[in-house]
């Protein structure tokens, strides 16, 4: 047990010895916990350049759990000044332990910009009561929650219990929208000794997702600067096994995918790469959208 709170400590107090100043780092814009499996996590970037988003990725600390958290990798490109809504993919009913998940509502898959595979356990069945992090290279850079403590239900607005739900206060993270206030300019990186939802969220009534995708921030640096070039997608997943199929999802349609091989090939895909046949290695792939502009990045195959 001392050797687990040990390696807790160190885990996330690296992320303050980061020194993330305002504006300079992707943060959780918004957390959306609405009924069945409507849950969805957004990030946005408040710089003046776009961001890879490659070794970056959420996860979901369930239950009070300090260790082996569910993580979702994230890989691809957000442009400055925007923000990609990711959802739970679910869309059939599935057989989870000892009951049937209810798969998400067709408003809500709309309203994401980007989907998780659906795949239990994914970060994306959060209920309430699981710490989230948005983390970079293994350090979180944004911490949701509180890593390691259990709240109940969910955390609430009640101090007097620490911000748990142990003597009735109201959830703020069940059934809940919750959008970071345009006054936050940065992620929390140090574990916080009582987390109150209230300081940096403004809470919506449930199943508002109205604003998913978009976000308002005081940060003066993210603009359009890059508007005409850059664009926001993600891959997922990446890494992936030979013989998998690698999802390429945007906000802009995708016209086409070009794998350049280990031979030089290539090979064209429409918005999924299948895998099947590929050699382990690295792979420069290039992505045409549908208004002209193109981007670049690698694929890797385990």
């Amino acid at each position: 047990m001392k050797k687990t709170l040990l390696l807790l400590s160190v885990l996330f107090t690296i992320g303050l010895n980061a020194q993330i100043t305002d504006c300079s780092e992707l943060f959780i814009s918004e957390y959306i916990e609405g009924p069945a499996n409507n849950n969805a996590i957004e990030i946005y970037n408040p710089t003046n350049a776009s961001i890879n988003l490659t070794g970056y990725s959420i996860n979901r600390y369930g239950n009070g759990a300090t260790t082996g958290p569910d993580t979702w990798p994230l890989s691809g490109n957000l442009a400055s000044g925007q923000a990609i809504a990711i959802g739970n993919g679910q869309l059939d009913s599935i057989w989870v332990s000892t009951y049937w998940s209810v798969p998400v509502d067709p408003v809500f898959y709309a309203a994401c910009d980007l989907h998780g595979s659906g795949i239990y356990p994914t970060p994306f069945y959060f209920n309430g009561d699981d710490a989230m992090t948005l983390e970079k290279n293994g350090i979180p850079i944004d911490i949701f929650g509180k890593v390691g403590e259990d709240p109940g239900g969910a955390w609430t607005d009640d101090a007097s219990a620490g911000y748990t739900d142990a003597n009735g206060g109201t959830w703020w993270t069940k059934r809940q929208t919750l959008v970071r206030k345009a006054s936050i300019k940065k992620g929390v990186t140090t574990n916080p000794i009582l987390f109150n939802p209230t300081l940096e969220y403004d809470s919506l009534p449930d199943a508002t997702y109205t604003g998913m995708g978009s976000h308002t921030c005081d940060c003066s640096n993210a603009s359009s600067i890059n508007e005409n070039t850059s664009i926001s997608y993600v891959m997922y997943p990446n890494p992936v096994n030979s013989g998998g199929s690698v999802a390429v999802n945007a906000n802009t349609k995708v016209k086409s995918i070009v794998v350049i091989n280990i031979l030089g090939e290539q090979i064209r895909f429409n918005n999924t790469i299948n895998t099947t046949g590929f050699a382990k290695g690295t792979y420069i792939i290039t992505i045409e959208f549908a208004d002209g502009r193109f981007a670049k990045n690698k694929l890797i195959v385990e």
